[in-house]
């Protein structure tokens, strides 16, 4: 089976919850026999072809980007319709204008198009683009043969997607184990924070709700560590430094090694994002296989298929850095509040995000779409 991932960029050029999904999801595809290649523009696009451990990645130059929207040449069609040629499924992880206007030029039309939507337009829409994006979005989810929304929530909560109900299905992201960590790196991160501190993972945009987080730093004294670079780094810094948040550390981007160090010492997991553009939020997986408490905002999308209140964490109000704070209280002087929901967060993971059970869901959808026999397990709906 041979699948062509086509996504607005990738690794090793960005970083980003997207990004991570489609690795994760290749690797856990791959040691069920499927062939991975992935489609992407970069700014710096040579070499053209890389090997990667999930796949092939296959590259054309972004030669501008409008509202999030990387935009290629005719070199970026003709790359991807030579990928798409040696695929037998194209999966469009949405959403990507540029993909849909590439669609009618890459396609054979014996191939089935499968859509991951990943999130509704947001900020695009409130910026009045929504309109204009209309007719592509309806030509690409109409041209879908079935469309994979990450989580229940999203799929109940998404006006666009409720259109589409009779070729939706739901298969959350998924996240390998954890890797083993160096005992130095550990040691490190140890001397400097010790155990007792949240922290944030993710790059810095506008709808991870920090500007809450910084509210709820300044009303309960826990050091809180956020790790990550993005548009409102520089911003976010100055305001902890304007109201003199001693207890908010800046350690912008780390490698996965001391990442996942933190990830291990940490007290919880705090992913504050308050729009609905976070449609499910890589980075609470990451805390949840390792057996961390979470703490997230009730937004109607995947953040809280992950985190269920009570069971493996914390849910509060969107846009309250007050309930944040109450959280991170009750956390910070609850150990064994920590424990039970640390412990119910790993056992989450394990029964729905591991690679295992979401790769097995993809590849029988892959089956189905092709015309093939699908395995036992079923598709996640």
């Amino acid at each position: 089976m041979r699948v062509l991932h086509i996504y607005r960029t990738y690794f090793p050029e960005t970083q980003g919850g997207a990004q991570e999904s489609i690795r994760q999801l290749c690797l856990a595809t791959q040691t069920l026999g499927v062939d991975n290649t992935i489609f992407a523009l970069a700014r710096q696009p040579e070499p053209s072809a890389m090997g990667l451990p999930e796949g092939r990645l296959v590259r054309a130059k972004s030669w501008l980007e409008i509202a999030s929207c990387d935009i290629g040449a005719w070199t970026a069609i003709q790359r991807c319709r030579a990928a798409a040629a040696q695929s037998d499924i194209i999966q469009v992880h949405y959403p990507w204008p540029f993909a849909d206007l590439m669609l009618p030029w890459i396609r054979n039309r014996k191939q089935p198009v499968l859509v991951t939507y990943i999130s509704d337009i947001v900020r695009q829409n409130d910026l009045g683009l929504g309109q204009l994006y209309a007719p592509l979005r309806r030509r690409l989810l109409g041209a879908a043969k079935h469309i994979v929304a990450s989580s229940p929530n999203y799929e109940r909560s998404s006006t666009v997607l409720q259109q589409y109900r009779h070729k939706l299905s739901y298969i959350p992201h998924c996240m390998g184990p954890a890797p083993s960590v160096d005992n130095a790196s550990i040691g490190h991160w140890h001397a400097r924070f010790g155990t007792d501190f949240f922290l944030f993972v993710g790059v810095l945009r506008y709808y991870k709700g920090l500007d809450f987080l910084l509210q709820a730093a300044a009303q309960v004294k826990v050091p809180i560590v956020i790790v990550g670079e993005g548009p409102e780094g520089d911003r976010l810094r100055q305001e902890a430094q304007i109201n003199g948040l001693t207890n908010v550390h800046f350690l912008g981007a780390l490698n996965d090694e001391h990442k996942n160090a933190l990830f291990r010492l940490c007290r919880a997991v705090v992913f504050p994002s308050h729009l609905r553009s976070e449609a499910f939020g890589m980075a609470l997986l990451e805390g949840a296989r390792v057996g961390r408490p979470l703490i997230s905002c009730e937004i109607g999308t995947g953040t809280t298929w992950i985190n269920i209140d009570g069971e493996t964490g914390l849910v509060v109000p969107p846009a309250d850095g007050a309930a944040l704070a109450n959280a991170m209280a009750r956390l910070s002087e609850d150990a064994a509040l920590c424990a039970r929901l640390g412990e119910g967060a790993k056992r989450r993971w394990q029964e729905r995000f591991t690679p295992q059970v979401v790769g097995q869901a993809y590849c029988d959808l892959y089956a189905q779409l092709c015309g093939a026999r699908p395995s036992p397990a079923q598709i996640a709906q």
